[in-house]
């Protein structure tokens, strides 16, 4: 096997036996690193340090992965001209940092008679979010909410 010392150093090719006696030696472990490769890759190192870096490279890399959170935006569909601008910010910043936004128009009483007023309003949105997200899922009615999901266009 080709072995690998504590401190990174290669040792050459080594016997199994041998290998294992200079990791007693250092009150270590050996590891084996890469056994696809021929001879087989081991290291002396501490092996529960090992898996630890290992399981916090995995976190990350899932981290850097998945697709975002699910933000929500909610707004009426007589909402004023500032406060739309004000969750107009909020979901392009929740967009900017890969987050996935709903955006939901809540009625009540008899202003789900106007739920093109609110599709208009959720287009609006869309338009106005273009050039960083496209729509998941076109506005649509689910009980007394219309529902729309963007989602953060693809940094390429």
């Amino acid at each position: 096997m080709r072995l690998i010392g504590p401190d990174g150093t290669q040792l050459g090719i080594v016997p199994l036996k041998d290998a294992l006696h200079m990791a007693q030696e250092h009150n270590l472990d050996l590891v084996e690193v890469a056994s696809q490769a021929r001879p087989v890759v081991c290291r002396i190192m501490d092996f529960g340090k090992f898996k630890y870096e290992q399981a916090k490279r995995e976190r990350e890399a899932r981290k850097k992965q998945r697709g975002g959170d699910l933000k929500e935006v909610k707004m009426r569909p007589n909402i004023e001209d500032h406060d739309f601008e004000v969750k107009v910010r909020n979901a392009l910043r929740f967009l900017q940092e890969g987050d996935k936004v709903k955006a939901t128009i809540m009625f009540r009483g008899r202003e789900i008679v106007h739920a093109h007023l609110a599709a208009q309003l959720l287009e609006r949105l869309a338009q106005r979010a273009t050039d960083i997200s496209s729509i998941e899922r076109p506005p649509r009615l689910e009980g007394r909410n219309m529902v729309m999901i963007l989602a953060p266009r693809s940094r390429g």
